[in-house]
């Protein structure tokens, strides 16, 4: 504990967008195979004056096995400014690091060496399940009370899923989350607007539906996630839920508006039934009720059926398969991963109903195999995935690993890891950094983190 708040907090993103330009990223990464080997978390230089720019120059092996590393976050961020928080001065220190196939949590400390953090801490799947009920971690986010972790599924890997809480200080299960969770069964993501005390969360999948890839039966039959839900956050209590209809398969990611007078925010799905096209759509208020509209289509790409995955074949087309959305923090611009067609989007959405399309690159690609202008010969695979945003809105990073099963069925050929950035420009576009092409022959990378906080990992109680 500090006797003033850390620095890297900000009361309301206008002044996050101000602080100083990250110089680390943090990478988790993922063992090709599985079964037995450990997964690890890889420290990158990311300060363009460094002589080590775009290398790795740090790694800490996770002490277990078989874990799947997945969204982690950081223990702390500036939500812990709200008012009613009641601890303003711990520090944004450790990551919290969940595994999504062994439901362990690591908690690594990157104080006094950013660029070597150690694991102090591991809590077991078993120790989880017996305190929260929960299993399957996948999303961390540090709110102004707890740190809140969501999970796919029940101790026994079946349903419900939901959110299980840890302690800001000792990082112990606290528990469940919902008081009364209503109809709610799949979980995916989860985020929220704190100046309304509002809880927004998404839908994916059970364990079992998601493990050993993607289950064509359910996902024709419409199984997967088609619904979002609106909570009250101090009740912890179901308020609403809203069906986008079983032909938008897997709801996926939420961002949320960072000005917290706004009650908006943007959510993905992979895949409609009807036509493999991916789509983002817009909650909002509607009087007393929470609504949603769909703003952006994005269709599949025409396809010769020799160039696809088994899956795909008798389609004929590339989904776009929309994994990751963010947000920047002046909510001006949301990025789009298509990891199916290799492209990552840039729209401008300072009128969220109307987003315009201000940018786009492609890289790697189901068919399209994209180079990286660092080795144009080079063929790619993966697509855009896992994407974050600086706080000043400038840099873009992105890795192209989504999951360790469902890279084999939509990339066969094995996903072979690489990270890159982009430049945005101050009025919309983006480039790729052509000194910026982070290969990983020994795992795949999946979640970014910036050192000092990023676009997707803190929450403000303030405007202005």
């Amino acid at each position: 504990m500090q006797l003033k708040p850390d620095p890297t907090f900000y009361p309301s993103a206008t002044m996050a967008m101000k602080a100083p330009p990250e110089k680390l990223a943090y990478v988790a990464m993922l063992s090709i195979k599985g079964q037995g080997q450990h997964d690890a978390m890889a420290d990158i230089d990311v300060d363009p004056a460094s002589p080590t720019y775009g290398k790795r120059v740090g790694q800490v092996e996770m002490p277990q096995t078989d874990d799947e590393l997945h969204h982690f976050g950081w223990n702390a961020c500036s939500s812990a400014l709200c008012p009613w928080a009641g601890h303003p001065h711990i520090e944004r220190r450790y990551l919290i690091v969940p595994g999504l196939r062994s439901s362990r949590i690591y908690v690594l400390d990157t104080k006094p060496d950013p660029r070597n953090p150690k694991v102090v801490k591991v809590v077991e799947g078993k120790e989880v399940a017996a305190r929260s009920g929960y299993s399957r971690l996948h999303t961390v986010h540090c709110g102004p009370d707890d740190i809140y972790i969501s999970a796919l599924g029940n101790g026994g890997g079946k349903g419900p899923g939901g959110i299980l809480r840890l302690d800001h200080y000792d990082f112990t299960v606290k528990g469940p989350w919902e008081a009364d969770r209503g109809p709610q069964y799949l979980a995916y993501d989860f985020f929220w607007h704190l100046g309304h005390d509002v809880m927004v969360t998404s839908e994916w999948g059970t364990p079992d539906m998601i493990e050993d890839g993607l289950n064509a039966e359910l996902l024709l039959a419409g199984k997967y996630g088609h619904q979002l839900h609106f909570w009250d956050l101090r009740k912890r209590t179901h308020v609403q839920s809203i069906d986008l209809g079983p032909e938008y398969q897997a709801v996926l990611e939420l961002r949320p508006s960072h000005d917290p007078n706004k009650t908006y925010g943007f959510v993905d799905t992979v895949i409609s039934l009807k036509d493999l096209s991916s789509s983002i759509w817009v909650w909002h208020r509607d009087g007393e009720k929470w609504a949603v509209t769909k703003v952006i289509d994005i269709p599949a790409e025409p396809a010769d059926e020799a160039d696809l995955p088994p899956l795909l074949k008798g389609f004929k087309a590339v989904p776009p398969l929309v994994t990751d959305i963010d947000l920047s923090l002046d909510d001006r611009f949301l990025y789009v991963s298509c990891w199916g067609t290799g492209e990552l989007r840039q729209y401008d959405v300072s009128d969220p109903f109307k987003p315009k399309l201000t940018g786009s690159v492609h890289i790697g690609g189901i068919v399209r195999r994209g180079s990286h202008p660092a080795k144009p010969g080079q063929k790619l695979n993966g697509g855009p995935q896992m994407v974050e945003i600086s706080r000043d809105g400038k840099r873009v990073y992105f890795t192209n690993s989504l999951y360790r099963s469902w890279d084999e069925q939509f990339y066969p050929d094995g996903v072979k890891g690489w990270m890159v950035k982009l430049d945005a420009a101050e009025n919309g576009g983006i480039s790729f950094d052509e000194r910026f092409f982070v290969e990983f022959d020994d795992r795949r990378p999946h979640q970014v983190r910036l050192e000092g906080g990023d676009a997707s990992s803190d929450s403000f109680c303030f405007s202005g």
